[in-house]
């Protein structure tokens, strides 16, 4: 009989793939999503519950029904502006959405979690590659939030019978290689999405937030990685926790640096279209330089990105944006 997983935010962009993957490994995905931000369509493989983590009495009753070997915590408010414009929202969406997720595990003896963290914990890097002793001063509501909860869980699992991973991810991109999710937000912020509707003539123009910065070629430089890898790096978490009974946090990147004009370019090449760019001021609060030093989760969960190069998360946003466009 398979095991059943318990996926809070299991209709969204990562979560869906995160569900495609238990599927295929011969786990039993729940998804328990309140569909403010998640698609009741990317719920392909598992059943869906939904409601919201604020009610208590639902989680609860869901994990009792359920009886989930673990958790997988993907559920949250993930805008890092409208954080720091409205942080009463990601306060009660992210922190006491968890709580209650936590509680519910407690009551009913699930002592296993998977934590969607974020390289948003560090907040203004001191450097990079970032390892995760890098400092931790988030510098939003949003990055706030999940630095709380990384401190919640660390409590619970002193107090507790209780473990948990946090993978901090950097910036989730690409598509499933078999285009059945993907990005697909009412209110898109991400770069390749935004680039990707550019391209293909449904925004005029594409903001560029910053020509000065000391990077090769003035543009900012992040970490991009891939749905599917950071899907494989959470099944594998899952198997660490079940055989080792050990916490801890890991970053999750391509170790990879790709800077905005780089981005362009590759999208610009792959759908042989010109991309109207509009050349705006930097963003307060933005590093010109931000990626992942991953060896960490290669060395304790034996997991590498397979799939994070750049050719190969362009061309999967692609085909699936196409896909989308004629749904």
């Amino acid at each position: 009989m398979k095991e059943n997983i318990l996926v809070t935010g299991g209709a969204g962009y990562i979560g869906s793939q995160n569900c495609k993957e238990l599927y295929k490994n011969n786990f039993h995905p729940i998804t328990f999503d309140n569909l403010s931000t998640g698609r009741k369509d990317f719920v392909k493989w598992g059943e869906l519950i939904q409601e919201d983590l604020k009610d208590f009495q639902k989680i609860d009753e869901a994990i009792k029904k359920y009886k989930p070997k673990a958790v997988m915590h993907f559920a949250a408010n993930a805008l890092v502006a409208e954080s720091i414009k409205d942080p009463q929202k990601y306060y009660e969406n992210n922190v006491l959405a968890t709580l209650n997720l936590l509680k519910a595990m407690l009551k009913n003896s699930v002592k296993y979690l998977i934590f969607s963290s974020s390289c948003a914990t560090y907040g203004m890097p001191k450097f990079s590659p970032i390892i995760e002793s890098h400092p931790q001063d988030p510098i939003s509501a949003y990055g706030r939030t999940k630095y709380m909860i990384e401190q919640i869980l660390k409590d619970y699992e002193k107090a507790y019978d209780f473990n948990y991973v946090s993978l901090r991810y950097f910036n989730a991109a690409g598509a499933d290689l078999e285009a059945e999710v993907g990005e697909n937000r009412d209110e898109e912020t991400h770069l390749i999405p935004l680039a990707i509707d550019t391209a293909l003539k449904k925004i005029d123009k594409l903001n560029v937030y910053g020509f000065d910065y000391d990077t090769k070629d003035g543009t900012a430089i992040r970490d991009y990685i891939h749905i599917q890898d950071l899907a494989s790096a959470h099944l594998k978490a899952l198997f660490y926790l079940f055989s080792t009974n050990r916490s801890v946090e890991l970053n999750l990147g391509s170790d990879n640096g790709y800077s905005i004009l780089e981005i362009i370019d590759e999208i610009e090449k792959h759908t042989n279209t010109k991309i109207d760019v509009k050349r705006c001021s930097k963003r307060e609060g933005d590093p010109a330089i931000l990626f992942a030093n991953s060896s960490k989760a290669k060395k304790i969960l034996g997991w590498k990105a397979q799939n994070s190069d750049l050719k190969t998360i362009i061309t999967s946003a692609i085909k699936w944006h196409k896909k989308k466009n004629l749904l």
